[in-house]
Protein backbone atom coordinates (compact mmCIF):
# COMPACT_ATOMS: atom_id res chain seq x y z
CA UNK A 1 0.00 0.00 0.00
CA UNK A 2 1.29 3.47 -0.90
CA UNK A 3 2.39 5.76 1.93
CA UNK A 4 1.35 9.41 2.06
CA UNK A 5 4.19 11.89 1.61
CA UNK A 6 3.47 13.59 4.92
CA UNK A 7 3.75 10.26 6.77
CA UNK A 8 6.98 9.34 5.00
CA UNK A 9 8.41 12.81 5.57
CA UNK A 10 7.53 12.78 9.29
CA UNK A 11 9.12 9.35 9.80
CA UNK A 12 12.21 10.41 7.87
CA UNK A 13 12.56 13.53 10.03
CA UNK A 14 12.57 11.37 13.16
CA UNK A 15 15.02 8.91 11.59
CA UNK A 16 17.46 11.62 10.49
CA UNK A 17 17.29 13.26 13.90
CA UNK A 18 19.53 10.48 15.21
CA UNK A 19 22.32 11.19 12.71
CA UNK A 20 21.92 14.95 12.35
CA UNK A 21 22.25 16.62 15.76
CA UNK A 22 22.00 20.03 14.05
CA UNK A 23 18.47 19.20 12.83
CA UNK A 24 15.68 21.11 14.57
CA UNK A 25 12.00 21.20 13.57
CA UNK A 26 9.52 24.05 13.90
CA UNK A 27 5.77 23.72 13.37
CA UNK A 28 2.82 26.10 13.41
CA UNK A 29 0.43 24.10 15.61
CA UNK A 30 -0.38 21.59 12.85
CA UNK A 31 2.19 18.90 13.70
CA UNK A 32 -0.47 16.16 13.87
CA UNK A 33 -1.36 16.98 10.26
CA UNK A 34 2.16 17.57 8.93
CA UNK A 35 3.42 14.56 10.93
CA UNK A 36 6.34 16.54 12.35
CA UNK A 37 4.91 15.42 15.69
CA UNK A 38 6.87 12.19 15.15
CA UNK A 39 10.10 14.18 15.39
CA UNK A 40 8.74 16.09 18.39
CA UNK A 41 8.03 12.86 20.22
CA UNK A 42 11.52 11.51 19.54
CA UNK A 43 13.39 14.79 20.18
CA UNK A 44 11.22 17.10 22.29
CA UNK A 45 14.17 19.38 23.09
CA UNK A 46 14.70 20.01 19.35
CA UNK A 47 11.05 20.52 18.41
CA UNK A 48 9.32 23.92 18.62
CA UNK A 49 5.60 24.51 18.21
CA UNK A 50 5.38 28.28 17.72
CA UNK A 51 1.60 28.36 17.33
CA UNK A 52 -0.34 29.78 14.40
CA UNK A 53 2.36 32.32 13.55
CA UNK A 54 4.08 31.22 10.34
CA UNK A 55 5.96 34.48 9.77
CA UNK A 56 7.41 34.46 13.29
CA UNK A 57 8.29 30.79 12.89
CA UNK A 58 10.35 31.55 9.78
CA UNK A 59 12.25 34.32 11.56
CA UNK A 60 12.97 32.01 14.50
CA UNK A 61 14.26 29.36 12.08
CA UNK A 62 16.50 31.93 10.41
CA UNK A 63 17.98 32.85 13.78
CA UNK A 64 18.63 29.21 14.58
CA UNK A 65 20.34 28.75 11.21
CA UNK A 66 22.80 31.53 12.07
CA UNK A 67 23.64 29.63 15.28
CA UNK A 68 24.68 26.41 13.55
CA UNK A 69 21.37 24.56 13.43
CA UNK A 70 19.66 23.21 10.28
CA UNK A 71 15.98 24.03 10.82
CA UNK A 72 13.04 22.39 9.09
CA UNK A 73 9.98 24.63 9.04
CA UNK A 74 6.89 22.45 8.59
CA UNK A 75 3.40 23.87 8.06
CA UNK A 76 0.72 24.11 5.38
CA UNK A 77 2.18 25.19 2.04
CA UNK A 78 -0.41 27.91 1.46
CA UNK A 79 0.49 29.75 4.67
CA UNK A 80 4.24 29.39 4.30
CA UNK A 81 4.20 30.61 0.69
CA UNK A 82 1.91 33.56 1.40
CA UNK A 83 1.83 34.58 5.06
CA UNK A 84 5.58 34.13 5.52
CA UNK A 85 6.82 35.31 2.12
CA UNK A 86 8.34 38.53 3.48
CA UNK A 87 10.30 36.69 6.15
CA UNK A 88 11.38 33.89 3.79
CA UNK A 89 12.70 36.49 1.36
CA UNK A 90 14.37 38.88 3.77
CA UNK A 91 15.71 36.64 6.53
CA UNK A 92 16.29 33.28 4.82
CA UNK A 93 16.88 33.85 1.10
CA UNK A 94 18.62 37.23 1.32
CA UNK A 95 21.10 35.76 3.79
CA UNK A 96 21.21 32.39 2.00
CA UNK A 97 20.57 30.48 5.21
CA UNK A 98 20.24 26.67 5.42
CA UNK A 99 16.55 26.43 6.25
CA UNK A 100 14.29 23.71 4.84
CA UNK A 101 10.75 24.91 4.22
CA UNK A 102 8.43 21.91 4.08
CA UNK A 103 5.05 22.94 2.69
CA UNK A 104 2.50 20.29 3.61
CA UNK A 105 -0.91 19.84 1.96
CA UNK A 106 0.44 21.26 -1.31
CA UNK A 107 -1.56 21.72 -4.48
CA UNK A 108 -5.20 20.70 -4.17
CA UNK A 109 -4.54 18.02 -1.56
CA UNK A 110 -6.27 20.00 1.21
CA UNK A 111 -9.20 19.45 -1.09
CA UNK A 112 -12.19 19.92 1.19
CA UNK A 113 -11.02 23.29 2.54
CA UNK A 114 -11.27 25.07 -0.79
CA UNK A 115 -9.37 28.04 -2.17
CA UNK A 116 -8.34 29.40 1.23
CA UNK A 117 -6.16 26.35 1.96
CA UNK A 118 -5.24 24.94 -1.46
CA UNK A 119 -1.73 25.96 -2.49
CA UNK A 120 -1.61 26.49 -6.25
CA UNK A 121 0.81 29.45 -6.50
CA UNK A 122 3.59 28.35 -4.11
CA UNK A 123 5.98 27.03 -6.76
CA UNK A 124 5.90 30.28 -8.72
CA UNK A 125 6.51 32.30 -5.55
CA UNK A 126 9.31 30.14 -4.21
CA UNK A 127 11.21 29.66 -7.46
CA UNK A 128 11.23 33.44 -8.00
CA UNK A 129 13.23 33.95 -4.79
CA UNK A 130 17.02 34.13 -5.29
CA UNK A 131 18.98 31.34 -3.55
CA UNK A 132 15.84 29.21 -3.02
CA UNK A 133 15.76 25.66 -4.41
CA UNK A 134 12.36 24.10 -5.13
CA UNK A 135 11.47 20.40 -5.04
CA UNK A 136 8.04 18.86 -5.67
CA UNK A 137 8.25 15.10 -4.92
CA UNK A 138 6.04 12.66 -6.80
CA UNK A 139 5.77 9.94 -4.14
CA UNK A 140 6.78 9.06 -0.59
CA UNK A 141 10.28 7.85 -1.53
CA UNK A 142 11.03 11.08 -3.37
CA UNK A 143 9.82 13.07 -0.35
CA UNK A 144 12.39 11.26 1.79
CA UNK A 145 15.12 11.80 -0.79
CA UNK A 146 14.22 15.50 -1.01
CA UNK A 147 14.76 15.86 2.74
CA UNK A 148 18.07 14.00 2.61
CA UNK A 149 19.21 16.20 -0.27
CA UNK A 150 18.08 19.41 1.45
CA UNK A 151 20.11 18.57 4.56
CA UNK A 152 23.28 18.57 2.42
CA UNK A 153 22.61 22.10 1.11
CA UNK A 154 24.07 25.29 2.54
CA UNK A 155 21.13 27.45 1.47
CA UNK A 156 17.29 27.34 1.60
CA UNK A 157 15.22 24.57 0.04
CA UNK A 158 11.44 24.48 -0.42
CA UNK A 159 9.86 21.01 -0.47
CA UNK A 160 6.21 20.78 -1.41
CA UNK A 161 4.46 17.79 0.19
CA UNK A 162 1.14 16.17 -0.68
CA UNK A 163 -1.43 15.07 1.85
CA UNK A 164 -2.65 11.84 0.22
CA UNK A 165 -1.05 8.48 -0.65
CA UNK A 166 0.07 8.28 -4.29
CA UNK A 167 1.33 5.27 -6.27
CA UNK A 168 5.03 4.49 -5.90
CA UNK A 169 7.20 5.33 -8.91
CA UNK A 170 10.36 3.54 -10.12
CA UNK A 171 13.05 3.96 -7.44
CA UNK A 172 15.93 6.34 -8.07
CA UNK A 173 19.28 6.65 -6.23
CA UNK A 174 18.82 10.38 -5.57
CA UNK A 175 16.24 13.08 -6.15
CA UNK A 176 16.06 14.16 -9.78
CA UNK A 177 14.29 13.61 -13.09
CA UNK A 178 13.54 9.93 -13.62
CA UNK A 179 12.22 8.18 -16.71
CA UNK A 180 9.16 6.12 -15.86
CA UNK A 181 8.51 4.68 -19.32
CA UNK A 182 10.20 4.68 -22.71
CA UNK A 183 8.62 5.95 -25.90
CA UNK A 184 9.35 7.63 -29.21
CA UNK A 185 6.15 9.51 -30.07
CA UNK A 186 5.74 12.10 -27.29
CA UNK A 187 7.54 13.21 -24.13
CA UNK A 188 5.45 13.78 -20.99
CA UNK A 189 7.19 15.68 -18.18
CA UNK A 190 5.16 15.39 -14.98
CA UNK A 191 5.84 17.42 -11.86
CA UNK A 192 4.81 16.18 -8.42
CA UNK A 193 1.89 13.79 -8.01
CA UNK A 194 0.87 14.24 -11.65
CA UNK A 195 3.52 11.63 -12.56
CA UNK A 196 1.25 8.77 -11.54
CA UNK A 197 -1.51 10.09 -13.82
CA UNK A 198 1.01 10.50 -16.64
CA UNK A 199 1.97 6.85 -16.26
CA UNK A 200 -1.69 5.85 -16.51
CA UNK A 201 -2.05 8.07 -19.57
CA UNK A 202 0.92 6.32 -21.20
CA UNK A 203 -0.83 2.98 -20.72
CA UNK A 204 -3.97 4.36 -22.39
CA UNK A 205 -1.95 5.71 -25.31
CA UNK A 206 -0.09 2.42 -25.73
CA UNK A 207 -3.39 0.73 -26.52
CA UNK A 208 -3.65 3.06 -29.53
CA UNK A 209 -0.09 2.44 -30.67
CA UNK A 210 1.26 5.75 -29.31
CA UNK A 211 4.39 5.36 -27.19
CA UNK A 212 4.89 8.07 -24.57
CA UNK A 213 8.16 8.65 -22.76
CA UNK A 214 7.11 9.69 -19.25
CA UNK A 215 9.33 11.50 -16.77
CA UNK A 216 8.80 12.31 -13.12
CA UNK A 217 10.50 15.70 -12.70
CA UNK A 218 10.49 16.82 -9.04
CA UNK A 219 13.38 19.32 -9.28
CA UNK A 220 11.90 22.65 -10.36
CA UNK A 221 14.86 24.77 -9.25
CA UNK A 222 17.54 23.95 -10.18
CA UNK A 223 15.67 22.33 -13.06
CA UNK A 224 16.94 18.87 -13.96
CA UNK A 225 16.10 19.35 -17.63
CA UNK A 226 18.79 17.38 -19.50
CA UNK A 227 16.76 14.12 -19.68
CA UNK A 228 13.82 16.07 -21.11
CA UNK A 229 15.97 17.73 -23.76
CA UNK A 230 17.39 14.36 -24.80
CA UNK A 231 13.90 12.85 -24.98
CA UNK A 232 12.43 15.72 -26.99
CA UNK A 233 15.29 15.40 -29.50
CA UNK A 234 13.80 11.97 -30.21
CA UNK A 235 10.06 12.66 -29.98
CA UNK A 236 9.81 16.30 -31.11
CA UNK A 237 6.87 16.79 -28.76
CA UNK A 238 6.62 17.82 -25.10
CA UNK A 239 3.68 17.84 -22.71
CA UNK A 240 4.25 19.29 -19.22
CA UNK A 241 1.85 18.47 -16.40
CA UNK A 242 1.66 20.12 -12.96
CA UNK A 243 -0.64 20.57 -9.95
CA UNK A 244 -0.23 24.34 -9.96
CA UNK A 245 -1.34 27.37 -11.93
CA UNK A 246 0.31 27.43 -15.33
CA UNK A 247 1.71 30.93 -14.73
CA UNK A 248 5.20 30.72 -13.25
CA UNK A 249 5.24 27.05 -12.34
CA UNK A 250 6.96 23.93 -13.67
CA UNK A 251 5.86 24.30 -17.31
CA UNK A 252 7.03 27.90 -17.26
CA UNK A 253 10.44 26.83 -15.93
CA UNK A 254 10.82 24.19 -18.66
CA UNK A 255 9.69 26.62 -21.37
CA UNK A 256 12.24 29.21 -20.25
CA UNK A 257 15.11 26.74 -20.59
CA UNK A 258 13.92 25.44 -23.96
CA UNK A 259 13.60 28.97 -25.35
CA UNK A 260 17.04 29.99 -24.09
CA UNK A 261 18.61 26.84 -25.54
CA UNK A 262 16.81 27.32 -28.86
CA UNK A 263 15.08 23.95 -28.61
CA UNK A 264 12.10 23.70 -30.92
CA UNK A 265 9.26 21.20 -30.42
CA UNK A 266 5.51 20.88 -30.38
CA UNK A 267 4.51 21.91 -26.85
CA UNK A 268 1.50 21.81 -24.56
CA UNK A 269 0.94 22.12 -20.81
CA UNK A 270 -1.69 20.92 -18.36
CA UNK A 271 -2.21 22.72 -15.07
CA UNK A 272 -4.69 24.96 -13.34
CA UNK A 273 -5.84 27.83 -15.51
CA UNK A 274 -6.26 31.40 -14.21
CA UNK A 275 -8.89 30.43 -11.60
CA UNK A 276 -9.29 29.79 -7.90
CA UNK A 277 -10.15 26.19 -7.14
CA UNK A 278 -12.94 24.82 -4.96
CA UNK A 279 -13.77 22.14 -2.39
CA UNK A 280 -14.37 18.50 -3.16
CA UNK A 281 -12.95 14.96 -3.08
CA UNK A 282 -9.30 15.06 -4.17
CA UNK A 283 -9.19 12.96 -7.31
CA UNK A 284 -12.45 14.30 -8.83
CA UNK A 285 -11.19 17.80 -8.03
CA UNK A 286 -7.92 17.14 -9.82
CA UNK A 287 -9.85 15.81 -12.80
CA UNK A 288 -12.02 18.92 -12.93
CA UNK A 289 -8.88 21.02 -13.42
CA UNK A 290 -7.41 18.70 -16.05
CA UNK A 291 -5.16 16.49 -13.94
CA UNK A 292 -6.34 13.03 -14.95
CA UNK A 293 -4.97 10.16 -17.01
CA UNK A 294 -7.67 10.66 -19.65
CA UNK A 295 -7.00 14.38 -20.08
CA UNK A 296 -3.24 13.85 -20.24
CA UNK A 297 -3.76 11.16 -22.88
CA UNK A 298 -6.08 13.49 -24.83
CA UNK A 299 -3.50 16.30 -24.88
CA UNK A 300 -0.69 13.92 -25.82
CA UNK A 301 -2.80 12.47 -28.62
CA UNK A 302 -3.43 15.94 -30.05
CA UNK A 303 0.29 16.69 -30.02
CA UNK A 304 0.90 13.53 -32.04
CA UNK A 305 -1.55 14.47 -34.79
Amino acid sequence: MSVAMRDAFGKKLAELGATHPELVVLDADVSSSTKSALFGKAYPERFFNVGVAEANMVDIAAGMATAGFHPVVNAFAIFLALKATDQIRNTICYNNLPVIIAGAYGGLSDSFDGASHQSITDIAIMRALPNMQVIVPSDAAQAEQALEYALTQKGPVYIRLNRNPMPDLPPIPAIGTVRCSEGSDVTIAANGITASYANEAAALLAKEGITAEVFSAPMVKPLDVKPLIESVAKTGKLLCVEEHVLAGGFASAVSEVFMKEGISCRFDAIGIEDVFTESGPYEPLLAKYGISAQNIADHARKLCK
